[in-house]
């Protein structure tokens, strides 16, 4: 009987460290740690559009470090990559943050996000050719991230670098 349930034991244990494996960020709850840091990205947002530029700044800081963690497990995907660089300009690295971007581009040199988000950075690092040229890139989309940067570059529409 006590060898019956050592081996059960043994199973459940098994079972339980396989499914966290497979859990992309071996959470208990299952959420991957690309998608924890994506919530905690449209919360920062939110935090930005009120004003409250401090608790912004502690989620981004947060989503950068379950997207590098999430980047570390499953590397080279063109989200991740767009919102490490999204992260890391918003935490005032355009330096580190152009090198996601651009990298995300070798992968998927159409994605919508990492054409946005690096033409507004180019706009705040007064590269402003450079920006037109990610703006080409999604004038065919028909999409709203077309539109901002649009607006960015033509200088009707704000944004908080």
């Amino acid at each position: 009987m006590k060898k019956n349930i050592y081996i059960l034991f043994f199973i459940v244990a098994f079972t339980n460290l396989s499914f966290s494996a497979a859990t992309d960020g071996g959470s208990t709850d299952g959420t991957s740690d690309y998608t924890k840091a994506h919530n905690l990205i449209k919360q920062a947002k939110k935090f930005e559009k009120k004003s409250k530029t401090e608790k912004a700044q502690k989620r981004y800081k947060k989503a950068q470090s379950l997207l590098l963690l999430s980047n570390k497990k499953k590397p080279l995907q063109a989200d991740t990559l767009n919102y490490l660089g999204f992260t890391t300009r918003k935490l005032g690295d355009f330096k580190k943050g152009e090198e996601f971007y651009l990298l995300g581009l070798q992968i998927d040199p159409t994605h919508k996000g990492i054409n946005e988000y690096l033409g507004e950075l180019y706009v705040a690092t007064n590269r402003i050719n450079l920006a037109k040229e990610r703006l080409e890139v999604l004038k065919s989309c028909n999409c709203e991230e077309y539109q901002e940067l649009k607006e960015i570059i033509e200088g009707t529409k704000k944004s908080k670098y």
